[in-house]
Formats: C-alpha cells, structure tokens, sequence
C-alpha cells in the first residue's frame, strides 16, 4: 500500500500536457527545442520570417511562371512628328554640263572668283575659259576643249583624235599651216580653234560650250527622267526673259510663271507638267523617297507665303496630307506624322504589366522578380565567402595565439584599413574596361564583397575560441590525443555556429544594401541583368524620378522590406541564443 501511495505521489510531477508553455515540459526540452521555442515566442521575428518567405517566393517562384523574359523589350505604335525632307534656298552655283564635256573642278572654283570679280574670263590649269552672262546668276562657261594631240617634224604632221574622225581635212590642214607659221590660233569650218604646244607635241583645242552656271535648280515630275542640257538652258532662259514659251530638242514648252515663288513650271504640248525650275533646293532627307515636282512646288509656296502648314493632296491615295514647316536661319525642315514602332517606355501599371515598364521597354514586375534572384543570390554567396574565410583565419588565431595570432590579426587589420568604395570604382572601372559579361561581373562582385568583409567574423571567432579554448572539454581532447584540426573544427567551431548564424543573418542584409548601392553607382549588376539596385538606377534622372514614380519605388520598398525581415531574424535569432534570456 505504502509503494502504490509513493508512485501515485510520483506521478504527480510528470506532466500530461502537450503544451510547449507547460513549466515542467520546458524543463526537459533539448536546447534545439528550447530556442525554436524563444525563436517562434518572438512576433518581430516570426514577421521577418514571413517577410522573407515572400520575398524567395516572389524572387524564384515569381521569375519561373511569369509569362515574360527577364531581357524582353515591349514595343509599341505610336503617332510622331518625323522628319521628311529638308529645304533650302540655293545659294550655290551648280553646273549643267554639255553633251560630252565635265568641267574640272578647278574651273568650277576659278568661275565663281571670277563671277566675284566682274570678270569675263579665268584660266585654270593654264586653260583659257570665257564666261557669257544670259541673266541673274545665270550663266554659260566656255573653253578650250581638246580635239587632238598633234605631232610636226620636218613639214610632217600627224594627228592623235580625241574621238576618232572628229577632224576633217580642211582642218587638219589649217592647223598644220598655223603650226608651220607659229600661230597660236586659226578658224576653219566657222568655227575657232587654238595650237599650242605642250612639251614634245603640239594641243590642238577648239573653243566650245562647256557648262551652264546657275543658281536655280530643276526638277522633273517623272522620276529618272533626264533633261538635256539644251532644255536647261533654253528653259532658264525663257524663265529670265518671261517668255511664254521656248523649243529645245525639237519639241515645244509652255511656261508658267510664278513671280511670287520666283519659279516655272514647264509643260509639254499635250498639256503634261514636264518639270519646274525655283531657287529652292528640297530633298529627301530618307534619301530613298522621290518627291514629286507639286510636293517641291508646295513646299516653294508655303515658304513664299510665310506658312508653317502644308496642305498636300497625295496622288496616289487622293487624301490630303498634312506637312509641318519649321524654320531655322536659311534651313526649311518638313516634317509628317507618322506611324513608328517604338520600344514600350515608361508604361504606367496596367493589366498586361501590373508594375508597369522601365525605360527600356522591359516588364519591371518581372525585372523585379530577377532581380530579387540575383541581389538574394549575392547576398548568400558573399555571406559563405566570408563566413569560411573568417573561420579558418579566426579558428586558426584564437587556438594557436602567439605568433600565429599575432600575424593573423595584422592581417585582419590591414584588410580593414582597406578603402572599400575607391576600390570598388577602380575594379568596376577595370570590369568596363574589359567588357566583362554580365554574368562574371556578378561573379566578380561576390568575391570582392565576400573578401572585403570576413575581418568582422574572423575577430568575432577569434574571441569565442580564446575563452572555449580554456575550457575542461577541450582539456579532455587534448589528453586523449585529437588532432588539432578536429579539435578546432568538431570541438571548438561548433560552438560559435549560433553567434555565425546570427551574424550571417544580419549581414544578409548589409550585402544586399551593398550590392544596391554599388549597382545604383554602376559599379555591380549591368544591363541587361536585373537587380533591384540597378533598377534604382533609373531614379539618376530626376524627371523620371518625379513623374514615373512606379520605375524605383518597387525596388525600394522590396530591398527595404529584405533588409528588416533579415535584420528582425536576426534579432530574433540572437535572443534565441542568449543562454541569460529568460524562459
């Protein structure tokens, strides 16, 4: 009886609940169970917790079913003012020439010095030029166009043509007479010729019509139609004669003048427009498009008149078109709306794009969405890199000290005295240098920002071990002959993993920060890849800034938002671990 009451009293200690806030169970949790238990008694922390689930979420389940690409340019249709053709007024000489003659570029430039001059002739190249005036800035250039290379030797001449039987006999005899004679000049067949000689051999040259000098300019209303030099000519001319009409190649032209615009129009005998001539030079500025003789004479009109506006009716669509006219100095610029496809640019949120795009036409819910891969990706990549590092070299200083800790430690401090932003701006400046693809400037930026943070956790290992190092379980090791690697890795680095874990957690945070900051610099992530740092780039522009609002604050909110949630698991794990936190 007295064994059955002792039991039952036993029994009454020994708690039946289930119940994590039972005193007695808590008593007799594992020390796992009991921080998960002061891990989930804090809200903050379980809020971190959520924040950062949605966050993965978003980032990898997010980029994997969005319909998009993370590089994918959206374009649309839009209505803009484009530049169709330029417009002048001609103050230039241009040169027509005849049938079978180019007037060398020398000539050209002597002309118009002698035309400055008042002069009726120029030579150039030792070739003499005359100069015939038929009206305002309209003139006929004349020279001595080669016929022969001429050879005398004792009363012998022969003759080298130009173009072969160019030359007939009466010619060639009175050039023979004049050369015999020492005659600069003859005429035979009514017309007039010059011999002279130019080294070994004697020119002979005959005076002709080389070129017409003008400051108008034609147009044909047929595209690729050629006007004869004689139609130019007696075309001008009847321009600057106002006469009503004038016969060229046999056939017979009507001119129409318009005195205002100081142009014709020119039409053949069934009443056809042929082509008009005008001071104004207009042209394509595509370069491909012909534009007819009635566009270039609207254009004249709407310059004479003063307009801004140009009312065009396309023949080949019957429908009126509208032309803009701008005007600087002496330059016309005309200019159409037109239908351009367009890269989809700052694009308010709608259906098709929830958070909008960015400025280069790219879906920002999906740039979001890769972005959060990338910066996430870095931050636990650079938190191994010195989690590892601060390990090894804080492991080792704090077990060995002496000289080994001594030469560790310098290590650490000169890795601290280090300036990391200059040395961030030399490496990315050496990366752009280099042209480095996007993919291994990421890779590059991990390593620098994993190597340049590690003397934080090799000084936190260093002191955890220097007191552990003391304690009667790492006696025992010693005594029983472990090796000084497992000593230091099975005995000694378990025992700071809790404080690595929160400083890994609040670290996250700071790398994340880091990589915006230097993506934001362009010194990280380049385009065409997405962080959200480099998607806060786009805020540089203070217009964007101020009027596309949906481009940076996204990114803000979410690297805001990663940050806490790390920072409040972080306070949360670090509560956890404290062995004085209260139960």
């Amino acid at each position: 009886m007295a064994n059955l009451e002792t039991k039952d009293t036993a029994n009454e200690h020994i708690s039946q609940s289930n119940s994590l806030d039972d005193e007695q169970r808590v008593r007799v949790l594992s020390p796992g169970m009991l921080i998960a238990k002061r891990f989930f008694r804090n809200k903050l922390a379980i809020i971190g917790l959520c924040i950062l689930a949605a966050m993965f979420l978003f980032s990898f389940v997010g980029g994997a079913i969005t319909p998009y690409g993370e590089t994918e340019v959206f374009r649309t249709t839009e209505t803009a003012l484009k530049d169709f053709a330029g417009a002048t007024v001609n103050k230039d000489f241009r040169y027509a020439n005849a049938e079978g003659v180019t007037l060398p570029a020398a000539a050209s430039a002597q002309f118009i010095l002698a035309v400055n001059k008042g002069e009726s002739t120029f030579t150039a190249k030792d070739l003499e030029y005359s100069i015939v005036k038929d009206g305002e800035d309209f003139y006929r250039i004349f020279g001595l166009a080669e016929v022969a290379q001429v050879i005398s030797m004792r009363g012998n001449t022969s003759f080298t043509e130009v173009e072969e039987g160019s030359l007939s006999e009466t010619v060639k005899n009175a050039c023979a007479a004049a050369i015999e004679t020492g005659e600069t000049t003859f005429e035979a067949e009514g017309e007039q010729y010059s011999v002279y000689r130019s080294g070994k051999f004697y020119t002979l040259a005959k005076e002709r019509e080389l070129a017409i000098a003008s400051k108008k300019i034609f147009n044909s209303y047929s595209e690729g139609t050629a006007l004869s030099y004689e139609f130019q000519y007696q075309a001008e001319l009847a321009m600057n004669n106002k006469a009503a009409s004038f016969t060229a190649d046999g056939i017979t032209y009507t001119v129409v003048h318009d005195t205002e615009a100081d142009s014709a129009v020119f039409y053949t005998a069934d009443g056809a427009e042929y082509a008009s001539l005008s001071n104004m030079l207009i042209n394509s500025i595509s370069g491909g498009t012909f534009l007819s003789v009635d566009f270039k004479q609207a254009v004249t009109d709407a310059i004479a008149e003063g307009s801004e506006e140009i009312l065009y009716v396309n023949p080949e669509s019957g429908e009126e078109e509208i032309y803009k006219l701008e005007r600087k100095n002496e330059q016309y610029t005309v200019r159409r709306f037109e239908e351009i496809s367009v890269n989809s640019l700052y694009e308010s949120p709608s259906a098709a794009h929830p958070a909008g795009t960015d400025g280069n036409g790219m879906d920002l819910l999906t740039r979001l969405m890769y972005g959060g891969r990338i910066s996430l990706m870095i931050g636990f990549v650079v938190v191994v890199i010195e989690i590892l590092i601060g390990i090894l070299i804080g492991g080792a200083a704090g077990y060995f000290g002496k000289w080994v800790d001594n030469i560790l430690m310098r290590l650490v401090e000169i890795v601290q005295c280090i300036p990391s932003m200059p040395l961030y701006i030399i490496l990315g400046s050496i990366m752009d240098y280099y042209k480095l693809d996007g993919r291994v400037r990421i890779y590059m930026l991990c390593i620098i920002l994993g190597v340049l943070s590690w003397p934080g956790v090799a000084r936190m290992v260093r002191g955890q071990i220097l007191s552990l190092r003391e304690q009667e379980f790492m006696i025992a090791t010693e005594a029983t002959g472990i090796k000084v690697v497992h000593r230091i890795f099975r005995h000694l680095i378990p025992n700071v993993i809790p404080q690595l874990i929160v400083i890994a957690t609040m670290d996250l945070g700071s790398v994340i920060l880091s990589e915006a900051v230097l993506s934001f610099l362009g010194l990280g992530v380049k385009y065409p890849y997405a962080s959200w740092g480099n998607i806060i780039n786009a805020v540089n522009d203070i217009y964007v800034m101020n009027n596309y609002w949906f481009v940076w604050i996204p990114a803000g909110l979410l690297i805001l938002l990663t940050v806490l949630g790390f920072n409040f698991v972080g306070d949360g794990l670090r509560d956890a671990f404290d062995p004085k936190m209260k139960r």
